[in-house]
């Protein structure tokens, strides 16, 4: 099996004061790192209530990148615990504190605990797109067809 050499980004993190966890990978092959509640009460949500938590860090991507931050797989499947925006961009030029919008899809109360991990974020290569206006799109054997029109 051949391994990658090439160069990994740099991401810069700026610890906040109320933080006690910097994000990481929990494996030599994880696409994510986790990101912890930075809170020092529990935060309760109730059925469909939702919460901004704070992570407690700042970031700096270099130059073509954003961070993505992705709901964690056994919160939102053991718990109904969610992002409400499913994937979130962090841009390049932001500089605040990076905090998680989470929503509670479940019919019971969860409780976010100081410290917990509560999503996961994944740096991406991003490219910005030349837009062009046209007056027709070529076609295509799909055209206009939409949800679940390519079948089951």
């Amino acid at each position: 099996m051949a391994t990658a050499t090439a160069e990994r980004t740099v991401l810069k993190i700026e610890r906040l004061a109320h933080n006690r966890f910097i994000p990481e990978y929990k494996t030599e092959g994880a696409a994510g790192m986790d990101l912890c509640a930075a809170i020092s009460e529990p935060v309760t949500l109730k059925p469909l209530e939702r919460a901004l938590i704070p992570t407690g860090i700042k970031i700096e991507l270099e130059h073509g990148y954003e961070a993505q931050v992705r709901p964690r797989s056994g919160l939102s499947i053991k718990h109904g615990i969610t992002l409400i925006n499913c994937v979130g961009t962090i841009d390049e030029d932001y500089r605040g504190e990076v905090c998680i919008p989470v929503v509670n899809l479940s019919n019971e109360t969860y409780t976010i605990l100081p410290d917990e991990r509560i999503a996961q974020m994944v740096i991406s290569r991003v490219e910005q797109a030349k837009i062009e206006v046209v007056a027709e799109l070529t076609e295509t054997a799909r055209g206009e067809g939409g949800f679940g029109s390519t079948g089951k």
